[in-house]
């Protein structure tokens, strides 16, 4: 799998990469930009560029010619495709609303059977992972990569290839370090949310870092602002809508993960601590489906309310206040 994922990194997201330098909008040019060994033997490839001119071109003016003589529509299927537009959408809303009144009727029954324990269940569940998902330690980290040619060359693509590798695949393995030091799942769920989540945080502050035109940074540079001038008047500021992007996607990312990351089969045992997450995965193995339910519904509401409350409140901010424009 880390052969496949080095592998993809090299021959599709790199060239990309690179390729999208010439899209950078700057009045300052960086002093480096990223590479690629493949790139650069296609742009110098006579085959590439001969087999592009001969088939590529022609075939998309073939296409091209073949789209333009389309007949245009009679008068009777005119007609005809008038009825269905019509009533396709109909008959669609009309079944989606009988389903959903099916469903919600359903869920209601299945509700009204739980205890008082199951609500408390679901309510300390609910706390504990929300404390879990709001861990964080990728912001200075990315701002690092994002400000330094040199150390995005190198860290950029190991976080890259590390971030591919699926989560769920180095949950046994930081799972049994964690317990063999005494820490618990209590502790090993938080490493393992921050594992499968948390990249979404470094990359948007990466790009959010590099978008920071070099202009800006050329002029704190000679004001020679102090690290935490720097921080608040030039380095937040800027990074600040790609950090909500990213702490929103690494908040839903963290709830879905909580599932597996509170409740665990390893060795024929059972590892489980307080968590929503951990609600849904025994209640699934046990069948309990009406606290499955519930816990499913709580979970979604929680997720949100949060996005109304709070995300939502940030983009705004960020896209009133914090956006940079020329």
């Amino acid at each position: 799998m880390v052969a496949v994922i080095i592998l993809l990194d090299q021959v599709v997201w790199r060239p990309v990469i690179a390729w999208a330098e010439k899209f950078k909008l700057e009045q300052i040019e960086s002093a480096e930009s990223p590479g690629s060994w493949l790139l650069d033997l296609l742009r110098h490839s006579r085959l590439i560029s001969r087999f592009r001119k001969k088939a590529i071109l022609r075939l998309s003016e073939a296409v091209s010619r073949r789209f333009a003589r389309n007949r245009p529509l009679i008068f009777e299927e005119q007609q005809r495709f008038s009825w269905v537009r019509k009533w396709t959408p109909r008959i669609i809303a009309a079944a989606a609303i009988g389903a959903i009144s099916y469903a919600v009727a359903h869920v209601a029954i299945m509700l009204a059977g739980l205890s008082r324990a199951d609500m408390v269940q679901l309510g300390t569940g609910v706390l504990a992972t929300f404390v879990r998902v709001n861990v964080a330690w990728t912001i200075p980290a990315g701002v690092a990569i994002g400000f330094s040619p040199r150390l995005s060359r190198i860290a950029q693509p190991l976080a890259q290839i590390a971030a591919s590798v699926p989560a769920t695949a180095l949950f046994p393995i930081v799972l049994l370090i964690l317990i063999r030091l005494g820490g618990g799942l209590g502790i090993a769920s938080i490493a393992l949310l921050l594992l499968g989540t948390q990249w979404y945080i470094l990359f948007n502050v990466i790009a959010g870092a590099i978008a920071i035109p070099a202009d800006l940074k050329e002029a704190a540079a000679v004001f020679k602002f102090e690290s935490g001038a720097r921080w608040r008047k030039l380095i937040l500021p800027g990074i600040f809508p790609y950090l909500v992007t990213g702490l929103v996607t690494a908040s839903g990312g963290a709830w879905n993960a909580s599932i597996i990351a509170e409740y665990f089969h390893f060795k024929g045992q059972i590892f489980l601590t307080v968590g929503l997450g951990a609600v849904i995965s025994r209640t699934t193995d046990s069948g309990n489906f009406d606290l499955l339910i519930a816990s499913t519904i709580v979970m979604a509401a929680v997720v949100v309310t949060i996005n109304r409350l709070v995300w939502r409140k940030l983009y705004v901010l960020a896209e009133t206040r914090y956006k940079l424009e020329y």
